[in-house]
């Protein structure tokens, strides 16, 4: 049995032998630099050493490097990366070593379970999406930080078009940006459906656009262009990846509200080998983060939040979930009104008790009731 703990630029190792030690056994302990070729090496040594189970910390981006060196020249029978909220070391044990011994003796003991691990296909195709997803992202806030810019010169396209990356606001934009300052032919450059919105363009292209405005505007065209050709080349690497899962990307489109980058975002993040790592549908909703915890100390069941789970396979590539709303043709339900909610419907009868309440009182009640006795106060107090 053979544990890792891995950092950035070290990782400890520990392997339990058969020894004459307390329990039988003997704890080999080594720390390895994470440079790939001393990582092969490591790999070599514990083969040397006939360990055939490996597990190691889920650490981010700094533990794949470990898994592929193991996984590609080392003969294990079993490799786990676990979650390290999952194998955490006793209170005032904390060291790289410590921690590699006790992972180990929990893996002899078969109390580690590990994570997805996907292959190296479906893994390839997950950075790819993943880093679509943030492209994507830093494009919409590049169109905001366009439309700050249009807001501070007093232009309110956005305020008459649906959006100012669009062809017709781009179109005065790029207008603006070369000297043209009449709203009139300004907004004679809508296109399409907004041209019945042209009186209110005109108003709303009458501004303080400025020499600084331009200069901004310019960059920030410019940014969002060579965003867009980013995700024109991820999307072609996306279909070339996706090509083996052909058959299983058309049968998921097949989903109300499921497009063919939402098809290929749960392919990434759950594979296509179902069976081999989700026993069942609770396991899968369990790691998307998507069902209830479970909390029932002393015998009592108390309210158990979601977990922290990988929400990426809840989600689309976008972030929000497939079609980003119920599938089309279910009947929409009514939602009860909620708590806070049902506390201010009408309610005729209390209203007049609390009218009654506050109705002025005369000056007996001040009166002591008989058989109560008021406490005195004495002078000075």
């Amino acid at each position: 049995m053979r544990r890792v703990d891995v950092g950035k630029d070290v990782i400890a190792v520990a392997v339990r032998l058969p020894g004459d030690g307390p329990d039988g056994r003997q704890t080999v302990k080594r720390m390895f630099k994470t440079f790939y070729g001393v990582l092969r090496e490591a790999a070599g040594w514990l083969s040397s050493l006939g360990v055939t189970h490996v597990a190691m910390e889920a650490t981010g981006i700094c533990s794949m490097p470990v898994c592929h060196a193991l996984l590609e020249h080392g003969n294990f029978g079993q490799v786990l990366v676990c979650n390290a909220g999952h194998v955490k070391n006793v209170p005032g044990r904390k060291s790289d070593l410590a921690d590699a011994e006790w992972l180990a003796h929990l893996l002899e003991c078969g109390l580690l379970r590990g994570s997805f691990i996907p292959p190296t296909a479906i893994k390839a195709a997950r950075d790819v999406l993943r880093y679509r997803t943030k492209v994507v992202q830093s494009r919409t806030s590049e169109v905001q930080r366009l439309g700050s810019v249009l807001q501070d010169a007093g232009i309110k396209i956005d305020s008459v078009a649906s959006s100012i990356a669009a062809r017709s606001g781009l179109a005065m934009i790029e207008a603006l940006i070369d000297g043209e300052r009449r709203p009139q032919v300004l907004a004679d450059l809508a296109k399409g459906k907004m041209r019945v919105k042209i009186p209110d363009l005109e108003l709303a292209l009458e501004g303080r656009f400025g020499g600084h405005h331009a200069l901004m505007c310019r960059l920030h065209l410019d940014h969002i262009g060579l965003l867009d050709e980013m995700i024109a080349r991820l999307d072609a690497q996306v279909e070339a990846m996706m090509a083996p899962f052909r058959a299983e990307r058309d049968l998921l489109i097949t989903i109300p509200g499921t497009g063919a980058l939402a098809a290929a975002a749960i392919i990434s993040e759950i594979g296509t080998n179902m069976p081999g790592f989700f026993p069942g549908a609770a396991h899968l909703a369990s790691r998307a983060g998507i069902c209830p915890g479970t909390h029932e100390p002393a015998g009592k069941r108390r309210s158990g939040k979601r977990r922290h789970g990988k929400r990426a396979p809840a989600a689309g590539p976008g972030g929000k979930r497939p079609g980003g709303g119920p599938p089309p043709g279910l009947p929409q339900v009514p939602l009860p009104p909620a708590r806070h909610e049902m506390g201010r419907l009408p309610q005729p009868h209390r209203q007049e008790e609390s009218d009654h309440r506050r109705r002025p009182r005369d000056a007996s009640h001040h009166l002591a009731r008989p058989g109560r006795r008021r406490p005195l106060r004495r002078a000075g107090c």
